[in-house]
């Protein structure tokens, strides 16, 4: 049986990615899937950049908005959301895009995920509150003791995923590294075009910065402080970029001129971690934004190449 064939737009944030997902589908009858693991909540609309609806052009996305910040979403939840997703596009007889920077979303997708146990969700608190008590870089050393591959793997400051490669180990007995090693990401359910949007330094460190003066301007700090209201300071979805720096100004840490700054350091280093990600896939084919006619040329021939 043919496999669904998927296009995938992937690069750093501020790239272009959602644009130019719209003007694929556009082109060749399609629709978008969002891969983005912050834009599945409902309410976080700045801090996340969601294309608005003006910007979709009629073009129908899918994954955005579909759950509560209070909620749980997973690359487990997300894989499975998206696959049914594709499948009803299929049956339209269109095509799929996926656009976004998660890049574990994106590797769910396509290849699948470890056998793993879903999350803990008293364990996760106690790590959480162990990691405020005594520091990130601490249970960073924890997860070293008692996973040394997954430690040098992650970076002592992404917390979600030190705490979930610590709630996997103490949940099973065993490494996640091992069941990674295991499962070695094999499963191919797609045939897949993965476009890579690459971009050069200073122009991507100039989007960010205009990036995230619109935000302000289009009213990040009243959404935050309306969020943080609504569900607290608690909710995981909200110490993430945009909302943890628009906390610390909300809460009279420092100035918003600060926040500001520190979000736009923040955002340029989640932008090279993006990229970090990307480039060890070795199926990405890499364009700059620029390259729109070989994008539009490669999307064609993968999309009308015979089976």
């Amino acid at each position: 049986m043919e496999r669904t064939r998927i296009v995938i737009i992937a690069g750093p944030t501020a790239s272009g990615k959602s644009g130019l997902a719209v003007e694929l589908a556009e082109r060749f009858g399609g629709e978008v899937v969002s891969a983005d693991s912050m834009q599945v909540y409902r309410g976080m609309d700045i801090g996340t950049a969601k294309i608005s609806v003006s910007w979709r052009r009629g073009v129908p996305h899918h994954l955005i908005d579909v759950c509560e910040p209070s909620e749980d979403y997973s690359a487990a939840r997300f894989a499975k959301d998206a696959g049914e997703k594709i499948d009803e596009i299929r049956a339209r007889g269109r095509s799929a895009f996926i656009a976004g920077g998660t890049g574990l979303y994106i590797k769910a997708l396509v290849g699948g995920l470890c056998d793993a146990p879903s999350g803990d969700r008293a364990l996760r608190e106690a790590l959480m509150a162990e990691a405020e008590a005594d520091g990130a870089a601490s249970l960073h050393e924890r997860l070293r003791a008692i996973d040394p591959a997954s430690a040098s793997a992650i970076h002592p400051n992404n917390l979600p995923r030190v705490i979930r490669a610590i709630e996997v180990a103490m949940l099973t007995g065993r490494p996640i590294s091992e069941a990674h090693r295991g499962h070695g990401f094999a499963q191919a359910p797609y045939d897949t075009l993965k476009i890579g949007i690459m971009a050069e330094r200073d122009a991507l460190c100039k989007a960010i910065e205009e990036r995230v003066d619109g935000m302000i301007k289009a009213g990040l700090v009243e959404e935050a402080r309306g969020l943080f209201g609504r569900y607290g300071h608690g909710v995981k979805p909200l110490s993430g970029l945009g909302y943890k720096e628009m906390a610390g100004y909300l809460n009279g840490l420092y100035p918003l001129g600060e926040a500001v700054s520190m979000l736009k350091t923040n955002t340029r280093r989640y932008a090279k971690r993006q990229m970090t990600w990307f480039r060890k896939d070795a199926g990405i084919r890499w364009f700059s934004i620029g390259q729109k006619d070989d994008i539009m040329g490669a999307v064609e021939v993968f999309l009308q190449r015979r089976a």
